[in-house]
């Protein structure tokens, strides 16, 4: 190839293209971008592999809020969203959100652009030692070598190096091989020329590649985890995926009948949690996070008979599935030396609250005769413990009644019920009630996911939570992100987002969506009770006086959301009675909505 065909060439831009092509081409379908000089490159590449149909982009001035965009991607897909962002203190601002995919096993992938080595410590402006900044939570950190050559045809060295570098990340960020899916960090030190003109190359498929072993996730496999009792049994199927029957290779932990023995699902846990309780005939104890709360063996208000020595006390065994956060109870029982607790690995952090707990690939239920006994004085307690959220069956009778002084008691009854406020357990039944198969349901690190997890009944649909740290940041960001993921190419489904008004302020930059950039179907229900209600509940209330808890935990405020959502151009809605919030969650939704609920301290 003569010179001209390299002329307004940059090693930068090729390199971005050798890198985000091979991304694109390894199922990368998402690339969020936070804009930036030094990442001019990685921007323009992500821009043109979009023009073609190669991915999409979502452009973030706020690197958190990418962050945790990304993230939600990943959560809702299965697959790593790519974040692209410029140096110095733009890519510290990813560091709650690798976070949180490091601690959750969400594959991430963070491609931070940086100075040349040469720049680091000497004082350059916009430059820090950015490699090694996420080392201890990242599957594999990258500080990828200063581009320095034109590649004529997309197959010379540097090209080729940086293709291999995207297979090992997209590996890396899903686990491959080791069934810990996470982040992966990238950095790429850049001189300058910091861009310049796309090479011919980028996009084809005529280079020839060889197909990276990257196993059966990527694939976009999916197998049932509804086998009757001897199947195999895992987690980590992939946040997204349905948990699914082990890799016959892997070797079982076999659970022998005997132990008085339940099932816990915690955040992630998936459906493969409610298939083994059914196969081996145990109480399932399931977070409304869980993806596991549907089955005829789920546990109704567990808290209090976990409390009880006649049930709780008597536990024996435990199989765990995720990552369990919700409950003082629960940890209390995964937290005692004479429990045997098996806990099935899944993507994030190994579960060891004990001490002895064991870690298993997979587990299967031995043939044989259920504890009829202790199974069925689970589901008595059980029953006797569930909460019926049914709003009272009109008077039929007396509706139509001839005699006036009935019929005008039963309407004024009927209306009383219809205008009555609404409080926490009206909003997280009317919530649930709304959203079904085809929706998404995210909850926020808020007061109002404990209250949910203490009352609400079954119901089989996709759930999600940020439970790996159970933080508050990126609370709409990580919905926005599930909202894209799973509306992709579906022109049904609504995410709903329930939060509480601090979680909701916190994360108030995701608001903030570009000019151009398709809206997907989102509702933001905010629980507003004028600050954090949730510290009403823990021990430093019977200590703390009430001027201290509002000045220093509380966070008052009353911020008027209206003019907020009309500000970044959201539409509002603020409910009052259950009537109202039934109409609103299920109105037609096409765009962006807020729904304000207010509730009383």
């Amino acid at each position: 190839m003569d010179d001209s065909a390299l002329a307004g060439r940059a090693p930068a831009t090729d390199a971005a293209a050798a890198l985000l092509g091979r991304l694109a081409e390894l199922g990368v379908a998402h690339i969020v971008v936070s804009p930036g000089s030094r990442s001019q490159a990685l921007a323009l590449v992500a821009a043109e592999l979009e023009s073609r149909g190669d991915v999409r982009v979502h452009v973030r001035i706020d690197e958190r809020v990418a962050g945790f965009t990304a993230l939600g991607i990943g959560r809702e897909s299965g697959m790593p969203a790519a974040v692209v962002c410029t140096s110095g203190t733009a890519v510290a601002n990813l560091l709650p959100a690798a976070l949180e995919a490091h601690h959750a096993g969400v594959p991430l992938l963070l491609l931070t652009a940086d100075r040349p080595p040469e720049l680091r410590g000497v004082g350059a402006n916009q430059t820090t030692r950015q490699p090694g900044m996420f080392a201890p939570n990242m599957r594999l950190e990258e500080d990828l070598p200063v581009p320095d050559a034109l590649d004529a045809d997309g197959t010379g060295e540097q090209s080729m190096m940086l293709r291999r570098v995207a297979e090992d990340a997209v590996a890396a960020a899903l686990g491959t091989g080791t069934r810990q899916a996470g982040p992966v960090h990238l950095n790429l030190p850049l001189r300058e020329p910091l861009a310049g003109v796309l090479p011919s190359w980028l996009g084809t498929t005529e280079l020839d590649l060889p197909a990276p072993a990257l196993g059966p996730d990527v694939a976009g496999d999916e197998l049932s985890a509804t086998e009757p009792s001897g199947a195999l049994y895992q987690g980590g199927g992939g946040i997204g995926e349905a948990n699914h029957p082990a890799d016959p290779e892997v070797d079982p932990h076999v659970l022998v009948r005997g132990p008085r023995t339940v099932v816990i699902a915690g955040a992630d846990a998936g459906p493969a949690a409610e298939a083994l309780a059914h196969a081996g005939g145990w109480p399932l104890i399931a977070e409304i996070v869980s993806g596991a709360r549907f089955g005829r063996n789920l546990v109704h208000g567990y808290r209090g008979l976990l409390r009880d020595a006649e049930l709780g006390g008597r536990i024996e065994r435990a199989v765990v599935f995720g990552h369990p956060t919700l409950t003082r109870e629960v940890t209390a029982l995964l937290s005692r030396a004479d429990v045997e607790v098996l806990a099935v690995r899944g993507p994030g952090e190994p579960l060891n609250l004990n001490g002895t707990s064991v870690s298993v690939d997979a587990v299967v239920a031995a043939v044989g005769e259920m504890d009829r006994e202790w199974f069925g004085a689970w589901m008595r307690a059980s029953r006797a413990a569930a909460v019926d959220l049914a709003p009272p069956a009109p008077d039929a009778a007396a509706l139509s009644s001839a005699v006036p002084a009935e019929r005008l008691g039963a309407i004024a009854s009927e209306l009383a019920v219809a205008r009555a406020p609404i409080d926490r357990v009206g909003l997280v039944d009317a919530v649930w009630r709304a959203t079904w198969p085809h929706d998404r349901l995210f909850f926020a690190s808020s007061r109002l996911v404990r209250v949910a997890d203490g009352v609400l009944g079954g119901k089989k649909v996709p759930v999600h939570a940020n439970r790996g740290l159970a933080g508050i940041d990126g609370t709409i960001a990580t919905g926005m992100g599930i909202a894209i993921a799973s509306q992709t190419g579906a022109d049904v489904g609504v995410t709903r987002v329930l939060t509480g008004d601090l979680a909701f302020l916190y994360d108030v930059g995701a608001l903030l969506l570009p000019v151009g950039e398709t809206a997907p179907r989102l509702q933001v229900v905010v629980g507003n009770d004028g600050g954090g209600t949730i510290f009403d509940g823990l021990e430093v209330a019977e200590i703390a006086g009430p001027d201290a808890m509002r000045r220093v935990l509380y966070t008052p405020q009353d911020v008027d959301l209206a003019p907020l959502a009309a500000a970044y151009g959201w539409e509002y809605v603020r409910v009052a009675t259950r009537a109202e919030l039934d109409q609103a969650l299920t109105a037609r939704v096409v765009g962006r909505q807020i729904i304000e609920v207010a509730l009383a301290r």
